[in-house]
């Protein structure tokens, strides 16, 4: 079972609005990785890569897995303890300049992903999903349908652990499909002209 770190301090997730530890822990949620490896995928060098990788695991974010000697050293390889959920308590009480920080580098990496995948084909199959659905909610609606997409996202990891079942079983025929579910919701401030009426859709594949 996937395990969720849930982070409640929010002095924690003021520390993770640094870009590079933002870097780290993406790559060691996919893999396990050393700082070295880190430090090859980017621009920034082993010892600052290092600096956050002891930042990341002092908190308990990330943890050590295997040491291998590898030219008269020994390397360190690190994997992300979970999949991380920052509460409502401690993303409250953060600044609104690392808000949008964290913000900023999530929705960065979400147009990444989307792109590369239309250009990859990723929206080829039938019954892929893409829509953008309006709203005109009160307070209480809005923290109901906030509730519901987190239920959703808890529902959809226990989903891929069914598959990841069925996938390592013996004989299996099902093909392994990289899947992303992207979730949504936020307070559109102004008015758009092309927006539809509320609780309306635009097509959905």
């Amino acid at each position: 079972m996937t395990q969720i770190t849930e982070i409640d301090d929010p002095r924690i997730v003021k520390g993770l609005a640094h870009p590079l530890r933002i870097h780290i822990l993406r790559v060691l949620q996919e893999r396990t990785a050393s700082p070295s490896e880190i430090a090859a995928g980017s621009e920034a060098s082993l010892g600052t890569i290092s600096y956050h990788v002891r930042y990341l695991q002092r908190v308990g974010l990330i943890e050590l897995t295997s040491t291998k000697a590898r030219r008269g050293a020994v390397e360190h390889y690190y994997r992300a303890v979970g999949r991380l959920r920052i509460t409502d308590r401690a993303w409250g009480q953060l600044p609104d300049a690392v808000r949008e920080r964290l913000l900023g580098s999530t929705l960065d990496q979400i147009g990444r992903v989307v792109t590369q995948a239309a250009s990859d084909g990723g929206f080829s199959r039938d019954d892929t999903h893409v829509g953008r659905h309006r709203f005109v909610l009160d307070d209480r609606g809005f923290r109901e349908l906030s509730v519901a997409l987190s239920e959703l996202a808890d529902r959809a990891h226990m989903i891929e652990r069914a598959s990841a079942a069925r996938l390592t079983a013996a004989h299996h025929t099902e093909a392994e499909i990289a899947s992303t579910l992207i979730l949504m919701l936020f307070d559109q401030a102004s008015s758009d002209p092309a927006d539809l009426p509320s609780g309306e859709a635009e097509p959905v594949a």
